[in-house]
């Protein structure tokens, strides 16, 4: 096998102070948006597994069914207030910055 060939690019980028705290801000954003997707589709889960969205199934679950659910979207709730957690230090250490 042979090496890749990969050319030398050395991009002039250029950026100023302002460009760089809204680069942070909407990074912030997109994360949080990131974030809300995931908590509508934990939302949709619990109401597939209840029946009451359009597509689900007809036969109510079994209790198993609704632990095992609960325990798996609580975990995944666990983990987006944790990611919220960081993102709010980012956000005020940013803030900091434009003070």
């Amino acid at each position: 096998m042979s090496q890749s060939n990969i050319p030398n690019i050395t991009p002039e980028i250029t950026i100023n102070r302002a460009d760089v705290i809204n680069l942070l801000l909407a990074s912030i954003a997109f994360e949080d948006l990131g974030l809300a997707h995931i908590i509508n589709a934990e939302g949709e889960k619990i109401q597939y597994t209840l029946g009451t969205l359009i597509d689900s199934p007809e036969t109510f679950p079994e209790l198993n069914d609704l632990l095992d659910i609960n325990e798996s979207v609580q975990s995944t709730l666990e983990m987006i207030i944790k990611k919220e957690i960081i993102l709010h230090t980012k956000l005020k250490n940013i803030t900091e910055i434009i003070d």
